[in-house]
């Protein structure tokens, strides 16, 4: 009789899954805001965007694929005409949906609607406590309607929505701030990651956070437990000491991806580049050929090497950080995370040299100069906002607590990766 340990659930998911726990679906790059850090460079709508028949295709894939629910972003995606009807039909598919916004179209009505539904959830997006710090990055009066669309829902009976944060330099003193918001409204708060993608890579060095900021932001987190979501991105920090809530690995193309306004699909949301593609839903196959079958994600799942982080003795539990904050910076992917708590991040970057780091693929501001700077012809037309809604679907079964939790429900047998 065998001896051998079983193997760790994170092994399991280093090795892929047959479908991802969750993924990221930016339904549109059309947006009202133009945020200084919007990972995806949004603001004016691809008019190749999959179609509202296309997406619901979509949608019945991910629901043989049982996958538990998507996080639908953009862009800001409740200004798609076709939103709520695309929301009413995942439900309607047994797909959980927790959509994030600016909050600009949740209405008094929106939010009545929202909070009779048990199978949607969403995340209010406002990344400063105060209108001086939320509007420097997101805009002129985005403090407000972030505001009122929380108002909104707490009036409307709406509890446990996401207060969602990205931390930066700026805001990492306005940690107890934003809990009280949260607290305010009947909210659960969730940090993320400042990551240098889309227009962030042009203020990354300004907004991402100091090493002691770093440090203050680690020891917040320890002391909030899982009452502060985090999404898993910040398990860099877990060479300080104890390990972070959460699986604490880059789960690129192993049990997370993105799907793309086109229909693109990335390893990973905070990576668009073509280096990352792995292909596309309108190809042969759809989306089950490009997860299970794309040479990119294959590669991913194999082991991946420590490289100039071997000798360290924090790999265990950092993993080696952040891919797209390495790739984005022009960092080896096995190199340190440009973040390493232990300082290796510092140290690679002064070694890079001059060379320039990669540019995102795909770059839809609104500003033309940004548009000629990613070589972009033609292409994206502007934002055009839809009616909302007459009604959501009627009561479905509660959105999976894998929201708060992304092993619940995972069953390392049945959904292990198989070929």
């Amino acid at each position: 009789m065998s001896t051998a340990a079983p193997a760790r659930l994170v092994d399991h998911f280093s090795r892929g899954l047959a479908a991802p726990i969750c993924l990221t679906w930016e339904l549109t790059y059309a947006c009202n805001l133009a945020c200084r850090h919007c990972l995806s460079s949004s603001g004016r709508r691809d008019p190749r965007e999959l179609s509202t028949d296309e997406c619901k295709a979509v949608i019945d894939e991910l629901e043989r694929l049982q996958v538990f629910y998507v996080n639908i972003g953009g862009g800001e995606p409740t200004i798609r005409p076709d939103f709520w009807e695309l929301v009413d039909y995942a439900t309607a598919h047994h797909v959980g949906v927790k959509f994030s916004t600016n909050g600009v179209r949740i209405t008094p009505e929106i939010a009545a609607r929202l909070a009779a539904s048990d199978y949607v959830d969403v995340q209010i997006s406002l990344d400063g406590a105060t209108a001086e710090v939320n509007d420097a990055v997101r805009g002129p009066g985005s403090y407000d309607t972030a505001i009122r669309a929380m108002e909104n829902l707490a009036a409307a009976g709406f509890r446990g929505f996401k207060l969602s944060v990205v931390a930066t330099r700026h805001n990492i003193g306005q940690l107890d701030g934003f809990a009280a918001i949260a607290q305010r409204y009947g909210a659960q708060l969730r940090l993320t990651r400042l990551r240098p993608s889309g227009r962030g890579a042009d203020v990354w060095d300004e907004l991402h956070p100091t090493a002691d900021q770093q440090r203050e932001l680690y020891d917040w987190l320890v002391a909030s437990g899982e009452n502060v979501l985090t999404g898993d991105s910040f398990f860099h920090l877990s060479a300080y000491g104890e390990a972070l809530p959460g699986l604490n690995l880059c789960g690129a193309g192993r049990v997370v991806c993105l799907i793309d306004p086109v229909g693109d699909v990335y390893a990973c949301p905070f990576a668009i580049h073509e280096e990352f593609l792995a292909g596309n839903v309108r190809e042969d196959g759809g989306f089950t050929s490009v997860w299970r079958t794309s040479d990119l994600f294959a590669a991913l799942r194999e082991p991946q090497s420590a490289g100039a982080c071997a000798s360290c003795g924090h790999f265990d539990s950092c993993r080696g950080g952040c891919m797209a904050a390495k790739f984005f910076t022009g960092l080896p992917l096995d190199g340190p995370d440009p973040e390493c708590v232990v300082g290796h991040g510092v140290d690679a970057l002064l070694a890079r040299g001059d060379a320039a780091p990669p540019r995102p693929s795909v770059d839809h501001s609104r500003t033309p100069s940004a548009q000629r700077a990613a070589g972009r012809s033609g292409g994206p037309v502007p934002v055009t906002i839809g009616r909302a809604p007459a009604t959501l679907s009627p009561a479905l079964p509660p959105v999976s607590a894998c929201q708060e939790n992304p092993l619940a429900g995972f069953d390392p047998v049945t959904t292990a990766l198989t070929g």
